[in-house]
């Protein structure tokens, strides 16, 4: 029986290297994906049911990142393990608050979570609503890529919530038409986009966050929230006209992780009934906390969500 609703989201966790005081370097656990669950398991704290899914291999970092995982409070049962491999490691450079990454994952054994599709149906069928990005299309292999959107077009058809980050990384993928078509393929097979307007607009040349929304949802979306930096959000769904939002004006530490938690922010508000004048403030003030700290995933105190619970 049935006792609670479920989100799964389903990417590469990586290790993170973040600058520390002295010079040296911090490690932590960290992911776009895995962002977004950090916070959500902070947000619905016992309401939901919040599950990670992803591939480590068997080696003592993966063991950590394991173990990481599991004391976060996330459902951990259906990772694979996978020999000969192990996680991806990303390094922070910080200059004025903005962030920019080093990247080794050409081995991570999170190339490889799609491998197994009975695994991989097993575990989406259990949930109410599925998270995933461009960067988890991204690492992984054509063949596996297919099977994953095969699945996600299922969930979807199901009548479970899907929910896509475009997340665009060029240098993740083989050609740029390669990256916006598999995309936009994603986008259409889910029932709520999250993107950020710099990358669309690079990407796809939209002239306006409002040409984002709308080419999204003539995909076949149900629902658009186009992030914008320190500009206005824009909310675009079928049934509403378009909703512009003003930004907060904060001057960031490090903004790792910040459209990230905003989503989990948007998200955790969608999902517990709130207006959507609340789900865009909490989604703020969440991503504003993130972004005056250090690193990619941090403790939410109590006061940033109090207001809207």
């Amino acid at each position: 029986m049935k006792t609670s609703n479920k989100v799964l989201c389903i990417g590469e966790c990586m290790v993170e290297l973040s600058p520390a005081e002295t010079g040296l370097w911090q490690q932590g656990f960290a992911g776009d994906t895995m962002n977004t669950a950090w916070y959500l398991r902070q947000l619905f704290e016992e309401t939901w049911d919040v599950e990670y899914f992803t591939a480590l291999g068997q080696d003592r970092l993966s063991d950590e990142m394991h173990a990481f995982l599991q004391r976060a409070g996330f459902a951990v049962d259906h990772i694979v393990r996978i020999a000969n491999r192990q996680p991806g490691l990303y390094a922070i450079h910080l200059q004025d608050g903005e962030r920019s990454f080093s990247y080794w994952r050409e081995n991570s054994a999170a190339r490889l979570l799609a491998t197994d599709p009975d695994i991989l149906q097993q575990v989406m069928t259990e949930q109410d609503v599925i998270y995933f990005s461009g960067i988890t299309l991204a690492i992984l292999p054509p063949k596996d890529r297919e099977t994953f959107l095969r699945l996600i077009g299922n969930a979807r058809k199901n009548g479970q919530q899907v929910i896509f980050d475009p997340n665009l990384r060029p240098k993740l993928w083989k050609t740029q038409n390669e990256m916006c078509e598999t995309v936009e393929r994603a986008a259409a097979l889910s029932n709520l986009v999250m993107p950020s307007f710099s990358d669309e607009q690079d990407a796809f040349g939209d002239p306006s966050p409002s040409d984002t929304a709308h080419r999204y949802l003539a995909l076949g979306c149900e629902e658009v929230v186009v992030k914008n930096a320190d500009s206005e959000i824009i909310h675009r769904a079928l049934e509403t006209a378009e909703t512009r939002f003003a930004p907060q004006k904060i001057k960031p530490i490090d903004t790792t992780g910040a459209g990230d938690s905003f989503n989990a922010g948007f998200i955790y508000a969608k999902f517990s009934g709130k207006s959507l004048d609340d789900a865009i403030s909490l989604a703020q003030n969440v991503a504003g906390h993130v972004i005056q700290k250090r690193g990619a995933i941090v403790e939410l105190p109590k006061l940033v969500t109090a207001k809207h619970s």
